[in-house]
């Protein structure tokens, strides 16, 4: 291996590395750009948990180096402190302290203070979980529910709307999270979060192709579906795990409500069998439609829809977010069934647990209030 002189990081050389990383480049992609290894950038990542630092600033009230300067030719000069303060508009105090910070005044250097003062200012900041404990351990609580940061910061707004005390934004729990000097959060948490990785960064799409045939397009599918004004249109795919094992999961575009199917396997006919099955628990007001990516399991979607008259619409090929409703939630359900996990042993009672577990967690788009509050009302009103 070919030997590489060690080399350190220019500011400049930074603010690129954090421009691709933002832009979804790779630590081996980024690495390339100055012919390191990845292992050379990791750090400078992990140091932050994968988010960019705020860039700092110099405080209005600080002394400048122009400043610092003056004061450095005024004792040179011979001049008082009070004569030099007030050639600079500055209080004497400030220059006294100046002074007896650097090493007084035979041996202050302007350069050398105006250093020194910059890494003093570099303190850490002490968060806000780390200063309200309380708040603290409502968070963890909530983040052992496997609640993501977003859903516990607005419940916590919508449950304390007049007390700032007892809210904290879903950015300040991410970086308590990842940046372990904090000290409010444990590290364990981690693993209670959808994406267990520890440093956050920007998300892929998984993209499938596949050839149904008679497929419905959602470019037909009815306006009151696209715009969620109706319940009742459903988003649909399959959730796969090891050993050729996959569950079948539902999502109710209006309220977002989540159903849980098992399957034995993914051929069409046991697929389709699972969903009509599944759609006879519902009234009929609340299926109305189905759509799906192109995943050969609903190949058979006629016989479906002949079973229980509802329409299967199918996404364009290479396009998830068509369903996001359904993707999103899927991405929810890999902290309950990890990529690696053998689903053919999940029984249909545990799948309806989670399913419950799910529904009751807060959303962000539906004003915090769960997928379960939304969808009662709807069942409600079909009576």
């Amino acid at each position: 291996m070919r030997y590489r002189k060690r080399i350190y990081y220019t500011e400049k050389q930074k603010a690129l590395m954090w421009d691709r990383w933002q832009a979804g480049d790779s630590l081996h992609e980024i690495a390339r750009l100055f012919d390191r290894h990845h292992s050379s950038v990791r750090g400078i990542f992990e140091r932050s948990g994968g988010m960019r630092p705020r860039a700092r600033r110099r405080s209005a009230r600080s002394l400048t180096l122009a400043e610092r300067e003056e004061i450095s030719l005024g004792i040179a000069a011979g001049r008082s402190v009070r004569s030099i303060a007030l050639r600079l508009g500055r209080a004497p105090s400030t220059v006294s302290r100046e002074l007896r910070r650097n090493g007084g005044r035979d041996d202050y250097r302007a350069s050398w203070a105006d250093a020194a003062a910059w890494n003093r200012a570099c303190r850490p900041r002490i968060c806000k979980l780390a200063r309200h404990r309380a708040l603290a351990r409502q968070v963890a609580s909530r983040l052992k529910l496997q609640w993501s940061p977003e859903e516990i910061a607005g419940w916590l707004r919508r449950t304390y709307p007049d007390d700032e005390n007892r809210q904290v934004s879903h950015e300040t729990i991410y970086k308590t999270l990842f940046i372990q000097a904090r000290g409010a959060l444990k590290k364990e948490l981690l693993a209670h979060l959808r994406q267990t990785r520890a440093m956050r960064r920007p998300r892929g799409h998984t993209q499938k192709k596949r050839q149904i045939k008679q497929a419905v397009s959602i470019r037909e599918r009815p306006a009151e579906v696209e715009d969620r004004a109706v319940p009742g249109h459903w988003e649909g795919d399959l959730l796969m795990g090891t050993q050729d094992s996959q569950i079948a999961t539902l999502v109710e575009r209006q309220t977002r409500y989540c159903m849980l199917v098992r399957v034995k396997s993914k051929d069409t006919k046991t697929v389709v069998n699972a969903l009509i099955k599944q759609a006879h628990k519902l009234p009929r007001e609340l299926y109305k439609s189905l759509t799906w990516d192109r995943g050969k399991e609903m190949a058979d979607h006629k016989r479906f829809s002949l079973a229980t008259d509802v329409e299967v619409y199918f996404c364009d090929p290479q396009s998830p977010w068509q369903r996001g409703s359904n993707e999103q939630t899927n991405g929810l359900l890999r902290q309950y069934f990890p990529k690696g996990m053998d689903l053919s042993k999940v029984h249909q009672n545990h799948l309806n647990a989670i399913a419950r577990r799910l529904n009751e967690r807060p959303r962000k788009t539906l004003g915090y209030y769960s997928p379960a509050e939304k969808f009662a009302e709807c069942v409600a009103s079909t009576g």
